[in-house]
């Protein structure tokens, strides 16, 4: 049975199976929210302009759960003449159920796009993506949709769904599926980490293809690095992932207080909007499969930071990277590894932001720190508030404080995680600039 590790593994093994179709006049659309990283990785892979497909359910008046029809944008509308006929919907009421809808629709496009137009799909090929199909409703609507937005070509490109379901699948052109598996109980079923994918995720995908697209494309000596990487230490590998822009004058590296950073959705969304802002990222996992198993390990900060640590060497001994200024994001007990791995190398870390941490588990390594550090915290997650203001107390460099009001330990409520990656965004950028040395500033700020 295929399993998928996330959604971007899911996307970048999708894309290999449309590499035949790079050099047509390609929209890839993806459906929100968790459809839209598979379909970023796709369109990066076609080097083809990223947008959502927004699609709402018309549902019968009285029993909303079947679809009488759906809208799209550009005031498209599909209809099911037979449920309409069975159902005995009036044309008044069918205005009533789409004059709500529409509202719906038309915010969602405008939140998730943020001012920019719409994608044009007249006589273009439209490649419709999602994470996975069930009883392919919904994408038969957005099938249906991009042909009356112009596409002359429709392709629904999914990693998963039921045999009988992608067979039957008539509203496509084209139908890629990577797995059908005999027995199918959910989408999710067939992913290691099937975590919600937020708006602001979507937010943060579409603007980075919107600009990889205003760049234009690359020579090919001059693309992004993008790549999993094995770290040995000691008598274990530890992976990562690498993402470097080019040219790249900083790294941030990323420790998880799981120990696993490449697998959590909330430090790929940070790291992705490091990126873009000219930042090379590194998520780290920390612990090994098998050591996250005993919860010891996540408090083992000796262990934790002396990983980080050879994380660090072993970018300085890389030549893409050897130049590189060197940044740390902690999160949870990986802030407090962060703060003690920072202690131990002093001026070769540059800047460190620690999310929702635990400062105080670095114990006096503390007061070593030279690299300007912030602090952000939930304003609803007093205790570890608590601990972070103490914490603050003993740090002896330039560093501050940022609380994120209203939000909890993980940063869950609308637009709380955009406002931890912009508050990073810009502390990584003032303190990793080359030729800055903002350590003299003051010891807070």
């Amino acid at each position: 049975m295929d399993v998928f590790d996330n959604r971007v593994d899911a996307g970048r093994r999708l894309a290999a199976r449309l590499a035949d179709v790079k050099d047509e006049n390609v929209v890839v659309l993806g459906l929100p929210r968790g459809g839209v990283p598979v379909a970023a990785e796709v369109a990066k892979a076609l080097d083809a302009p990223l947008d959502v497909i927004v699609v709402r359910k018309l549902g019968v008046p009285f029993q909303p759960e079947v679809a009488m029809g759906a809208i799209g944008e550009g005031g498209v509308r599909v209809l099911d003449a037979y449920v309409l006929r069975m159902a005995q919907v009036g044309e008044a009421e069918l205005r009533e159920v789409e004059q709500r809808e529409r509202v719906t629709l038309d915010a969602r496009s405008t939140q998730f796009r943020r001012g920019r137009e719409r994608i044009d799909l007249t006589r273009r090929t439209a490649v419709i993506v999602d994470d996975g199909i069930a009883t392919g409703s919904t994408a038969r609507a957005a099938c249906q949709v991009a042909r009356q937005l112009g596409a002359t070509r429709v392709i629904l490109a999914v990693p998963v769904g039921p045999l009988d379901t992608v067979q039957n699948f008539t509203d496509a052109d084209e139908v890629i599926c990577l797995a059908t598996p005999p027995q199918f109980f959910a989408v999710g079923y067939h992913y290691r980490d099937f975590t919600p994918t937020s708006d602001e995720e979507v937010i943060v995908l579409l603007d980075a293809a919107a600009r990889r697209i205003a760049r234009g494309r690359a020579p090919v000596d001059a693309q992004d690095r993008d790549a999993e990487i094995t770290i040995p230490v000691d008598r274990v590998n530890i992976q990562g992932h690498l993402h470097l822009p080019d040219p790249v004058t900083a790294v941030v590296l990323f420790a998880h207080g799981s120990g696993s950073s490449r697998h959590s959705p909330r430090n790929r969304f940070v790291a992705d909007v490091l990126y873009e802002a000219g930042l090379g990222t590194l998520l780290l996992d920390l612990l090994t499969p098998e050591e996250e198993e005993d919860r010891a390990n996540v408090f083992n900060m000796d262990l934790l930071a002396h990983r980080l640590t050879a994380a660090t060497e072993w970018l300085a001994a890389e030549s893409g990277t050897a130049h590189c200024r060197v940044g740390y994001f902690g999160a949870s007990t990986g802030a407090g590894a962060a703060l003690r791995a920072a202690g131990a190398l002093g001026d070769r870390i540059s800047a460190i932001v620690s999310r929702g941490g635990r400062p105080e588990l670095a114990g006096d390594a503390i007061t070593a720190v030279t690299a300007p550090t912030l602090l952000i915290v939930g304003g609803a997650d007093p205790i570890v508030l608590d601990l972070n203001r103490r914490a603050q107390a003993e740090l002896r460099c330039v560093n501050l404080l940022d609380v994120v009001e209203g939000a909890t330990h993980l940063f869950e409520e609308p637009g709380a995680l955009a406002e931890v990656a912009i508050l990073a965004r810009d502390w990584f950028v003032t303190h990793l600039s080359p030729g800055e040395d903002t350590r003299a500033e003051g010891t807070h700020q």
